[in-house]
């Protein structure tokens, strides 16, 4: 919780000066160099414990993948919720594209400079209004947070010493088997998914030739996911988690073939999009369902390992934000080595067929890999339910040992 309180005001002025204009004319580009690296490295310190609160609100599995599911489904309710007002306040004040293919930089300065000073005025105006009421929602879901969530701890944990060290809990957390097998498909399968969603806006744009439509497609994905991770639940808690991950996550292999061999039809886009945000929700939740299962699973091996719940969950998340990254290179040098024109209404060919791969073809490679990772993944349901017996006798033993050293000092008392 104190990592969450301290990084919440922070976090909110340095995502808000992102989207300021500064007056200097030289540095602008370091201005938001720093400014973004400042704000994502403060939404990990939120991140990282607010993931790891899940290993501290219930001793039950069957309480943690529900709140796993709520939290699933409103990370992705509130990437909806995102998208609409950045989208509903600065979409009127985009930049027009550039009718010229081969535009140069200097008839790209020049076009910057046609707009008039009112019009950049409202455009930037129009950033800073949806960065101020992005991080208002920011504070007020932090607040909710903090106010609301009480931390419990592992009643055989409380009788323990000091935790380990972080050194020595990292070479404990990163030689664990399931964990390695776990998070090595979790990054495949991020990759994926991070894929398409970094180039979608774009692939609608100029491959698809949906302009004005790519806003309300990415609205069907996430809408479709947001519906959908509930039935997710409910299908991991009947046939398994890892029956849950080959179905739930394969299933975006057939939709992503047909977009690549379709041809331009919106209605058909659409019901791709829908059918893609099925998929997108069962990446969101199973392999953080899954998390948990191995953090038990590392207890009942390492029953002195008390403390390391936060290096799991850092690793998740670290690996979350490397995907992101290694998908924007990907991106932006595929786009560069193709002939990407900023702006431009239309690009050539090459670009085009580069955003058909990037959104279809490569996604659906690392799906498969990452399956293939998954099915090396030990802890299947009844390896589950062996470890909930194994804890619940374990957290038997430390409430009996607890009540005996109670009577005990109450005696002492008395005599």
């Amino acid at each position: 919780m104190p990592w969450i309180i301290f990084s919440t005001p922070l976090a909110v002025v340095a995502y808000f000066l992102i989207w300021f204009v500064p007056d200097f004319p030289q540095g602008q580009s370091l201005w938001y160099l720093l400014f973004y690296c400042l704000f994502e490295t403060l939404v990990t310190c939120f991140h990282v414990p607010y993931s790891a609160l899940t290993m501290f609100i219930s001793t039950e599995q069957s309480e943690r993948d529900s709140a796993t599911a709520y939290r699933m489904t409103v990370e992705v309710l509130g990437t909806v919720l995102g998208t609409a007002i950045q989208g509903q306040i600065v979409g009127q004040a985009d930049t027009p594209c550039l009718q010229d293919r081969n535009i140069s930089a200097v008839a790209l300065e020049g076009a910057n400079r046609t707009h008039s000073t009112t019009s950049l005025r409202e455009t930037q105006n129009a950033y800073l209004l949806a960065a101020g009421v992005i991080a208002t929602i920011y504070i007020i879901c932090a607040v909710i947070l903090i106010l609301g969530v009480r931390e419990q701890r592992e009643p055989y944990e409380t009788q323990q010493a000091e935790p380990m060290s972080f050194f020595r809990g990292l070479r404990l957390v990163m030689s664990h088997g399931p964990y390695v097998k776990l998070i090595a498909g979790f990054l495949f399968t991020s990759l994926a998914f991070m894929l398409v969603e970094g180039n979608f806006a774009l692939f609608c744009t100029y491959t698809l030739g949906f302009r004005n439509e790519f806003q309300n497609l990415l609205l069907a994905i996430m809408l479709s996911a947001t519906f959908t991770i509930p039935i997710w639940q409910w299908f991991l808690t009947r046939f398994g988690k890892k029956t849950a991950v080959y179905v739930g996550i394969s299933s975006a292999v057939p939709f992503l073939t047909l977009v690549a061999l379709m041809e331009r039809n919106l209605i058909i886009t659409y019901v791709v999009a829908v059918a893609a945000g099925i998929s997108v929700a069962a990446a969101f939740l199973l392999p953080w369902s899954m998390l948990p299962d191995v953090i038990d699973d590392f207890h009942l091996k390492q029953p002195h390992s008390r403390g390391t719940e936060p290096i799991f969950f850092s690793f998740y998340v670290f690996f979350t934000k490397f995907a992101s990254g290694v998908s924007l290179g990907i991106s932006t040098l595929s786009l560069d080595f193709a002939g990407y024109q900023t702006r431009g209404c239309t690009q050539p060919r090459r670009v085009k067929f580069t955003l058909k791969m990037l959104v279809t073809m490569t996604p659906i490679v690392l799906i498969l890999l990452g399956l293939l990772l998954f099915k090396l993944y030990p802890i299947d349901e009844e390896k589950r339910r062996q470890n909930k017996k194994a804890l619940q006798a374990l957290r038997e033993e430390a409430s009996s040992s607890g009540c005996s050293d109670t009577d005990s000092t109450e005696l002492a008392s008395i005599l």
